[in-house]
């Protein structure tokens, strides 16, 4: 790939930050001095270990790695039990706020007895350690105490994200051999109810599965048919019936650090799931210290909020475990950033003080093309640490952010001196945890960059051939040494595993994403290499070009894609959204062309400039560029069933035809 992108912009910590800060500049010299050393001071810092591991790292068997070798422990205590043991039982875990405005609050002492109603719920419907069990569940406190309730019996959960279709839920149901679901009637999205049972109905309708019941949250109270047994010999029980009954005492059993965790399928619905597994220990360890450290956690005052579906990794990591694991108060919420109104996310920033909120770069596109006018309306004094995930952030993007919610001091109040810190994070599925982020109260911070590896993380970039390249040469992306909480295989599947991450150069991991290092040695992340377009010759990063469209003012949110070009082998595409106080769109396109030419360079130039109302996103915020490739090369849209709205492209199409001709 070419690189051409360049940022001068730089924001230092303030010495108020840096002297309070979790996190030093030692935690490298550290990692640096022995990486072992460091995650086993780390793993008997973070966790309470039922029996010490005796080895760090066994790699005797690349790429199978296990972490914390011979040791013990149980996730669901590390949790929730021991913050109760520890006298912080009244201690807020999570405030739970529904779309539709109602809300509970679950102290630690509360999570801690619903978890083990749960367990001994589950135990009694015959679930036990080792056995599978799909979760297919809104955004409600439920949910993560079922994911709990696994860890605790040390059966594995393989949560399933509610918007996709009953069909992606069998082949994922079938694949995990999944012995219970656990479901609700539905939930709320944007102000209308969601069912969700029906789709499980579907899902098993056809015989061959091996689910023995099916347990139903009543959520929203959605008409369902529900049946004392089903024909395929499931049984159906509510939650209320079975849980709440349930003694809140529940001796729970210590697990080897390896024990299989949790499954979790990569998003798509067409071919073979693919079933990443993660195990305890260390994967544990790395979601606990990069929560810490990242987020700058003061676990006794700090009200966090990660805005992602627990149907993601993100939502595991950094919803789930990490954060509980810490001891934190957090918020989840169920529904969209604009039900009832725009101002929804600011409105819950300010009713809960929020204090670290931690999203995605589509969301805060989306939050600038409605306009600052929005979260001016809120204080969101309490905001001190912000943070970015899913992918690059275009650096204008990155400095609204800052700006407009990083240093928003309250309505009608002066901007904050020193802004809260951005933490822009690069990881994976795969990875389990944080790979690259800055450190907010050591790193000088430098719009759109993740800036350095995690203290105890090797990364690489290397060309095709896997040599190392040098600054400003934009490559391929490996990690070069096994990481705590790296996925342990594909689920049954370990030859796709080794084909999948470890074939390309042997002996390291290949991330699937391009990078380059600038000339600070900060790194900057290019997209997916599959998402590189071959312009006359030149391999040009559509994250780029994006980033070069939204640093117009008029653009709030840009994707690019390649269309085949009988000059040039394939042409730059773009489709892009206007801000709300953007003119007219009439004559942009030739302007947003000569101004990618000027930011970037003349090879980077789109042939065509679409403005589009929206873009074609899944409800966990993925621009499905495929569809977009479809149409710029004249296509009929391929299926367009995961998003959040289907309609969408048909827009999309009709537009690109009446203007281009494709």
């Amino acid at each position: 790939m070419e690189s051409m992108q360049k940022e001068t912009r730089v924001f230092p910590p303030s010495e108020a930050f840096a002297a309070d800060a979790v996190a030093k500049a030692d935690k490298y010299e550290r990692a640096q001095a022995d990486r072992l050393s460091y995650w086993a001071d780390e793993a008997r810092a973070a966790l309470s270990w039922d029996k010490d591991f005796a080895e760090v790292l066994d790699w005797s068997e690349a790429p199978f790695a296990k972490w914390f070798v011979g040791g013990e422990l149980n996730a669901a205590y590390n949790a929730v039990d021991r913050h109760v043991e520890a006298g912080n039982g009244e201690r807020a875990a999570i405030h739970f706020e529904g779309e539709p405005g109602d809300s509970r609050t679950f102290t630690y002492a509360e999570l801690k007895d619903e978890v083990s109603r749960a367990a001994n719920a589950f135990e009694s419907l015959g679930v036990t350690k080792g056995d599978r069990v799909a979760i297919y569940m809104p955004m409600i406190p439920e949910t993560i105490v079922t994911m709990l309730a696994c860890a605790r019996i040390g059966a594995i959960h393989s949560v399933v994200f509610g918007g996709f279709s009953s069909d992606a839920l069998r082949s994922r149901v079938d694949d995990a051999e999944a012995k219970l679901v656990v479901t609700a009637d539905g939930s709320y999205r944007r102000g209308k109810p969601s069912p969700l049972k029906p789709n499980v109905d579907a899902a098993l309708s056809a015989p061959g599965h091996t689910v023995e019941n099916v347990v139903v949250v009543k959520r929203n109270g959605e008409d369902v048919e529900f049946t004392a047994e089903r024909p395929d010999g499931a049984k159906e029980l509510w939650w209320h019936d079975l849980v709440d009954g349930q003694s809140a005492e529940h001796a729970y059993v210590a697990h080897d650090s390896e024990h299989p965790l949790f499954i979790l399928y990569t998003s798509g619905t067409t071919g073979k799931p693919k079933g990443i597994l993660h195990t305890t220990g260390g994967y544990l360890t790395q979601t606990a210290v990069t929560h810490r450290d990242t987020f700058d956690l003061k676990p006794e005052t700090d009200v966090y909020w990660c805005t992602a579906d627990v149907g993601w990794i993100t939502g595991h990591s950094y919803i789930t475990y990490g954060p509980l694991v810490n001891g934190s108060t957090q918020v989840i919420y169920e529904g969209t950033p604009d039900s009832p109104h725009k101002g929804r996310l600011w409105e819950i920033v300010q009713k809960y003080g929020v204090t670290q909120f931690y999203t995605a770069p589509t969301l805060i596109r989306t939050c600038m093309k409605w306009g600052r006018e929005i979260p001016d309306e809120y204080d969101l004094s309490t905001l001190r640490v912000l943070g970015t995930v899913g992918e690059a952030i275009n650096p204008e993007a990155w400095m609204w952010f800052r700006e407009v919610i990083g240093a928003n001091n309250g309505p009608g109040k002066p901007p904050k001196e020193d802004p809260a810190p951005i933490v822009d994070t690069w990881w994976q599925t795969e990875t389990g945890a944080h790979m690259i982020s800055p450190l907010p109260g050591v790193t000088h911070t430098k719009p759109g960059s993740a800036q350095a590896a995690v203290p105890g993380i090797d990364i690489g970039i290397v060309d095709e051939l896997g040599e190392p390249l040098g600054v400003g040469e934009a490559g391929l992306l490996v990690v070069k040494e096994p990481w705590p909480s790296m996925l342990r295989g594909i689920y049954n599947n370990s030859e796709r595993y080794k084909e999948t991450y470890w074939s390309r150069f042997g002996d390291v991991y290949f991330a699937g994403d391009g990078a380059r290092t600038d000339e600070d040695g900060d790194i900057w992340l290019m997209g997916r290499v599959d998402d590189v377009m071959n312009v006359s010759g030149h391999r040009l990063s559509t994250t780029e070009i994006e980033s070069a469209l939204v640093s117009h003012e008029a653009v709030a949110e840009a994707a690019v894609v390649g269309a085949k070009d009988a000059t040039t082998g394939e042409a730059v595409v773009a489709f892009v959204i206007l801000r709300g106080d953007a003119e007219d769109a009439t004559g942009l396109e030739q302007e947003l062309r000569n101004h990618v030419g000027q930011e970037i360079g003349p090879i980077a130039k789109p042939r065509n400039v679409l403005v589009v109302p929206e873009l074609p996103k899944t409800r966990s915020g993925k621009i499905m560029r495929r569809l977009l490739k479809d149409v710029a090369e004249g296509r009929e849209a391929g299926d367009a069933s995961t998003l959040a709205d289907p309609t969408v492209m048909q827009q999309i199409a009709e537009d690109m035809r009446a203007k281009h001709g494709a």
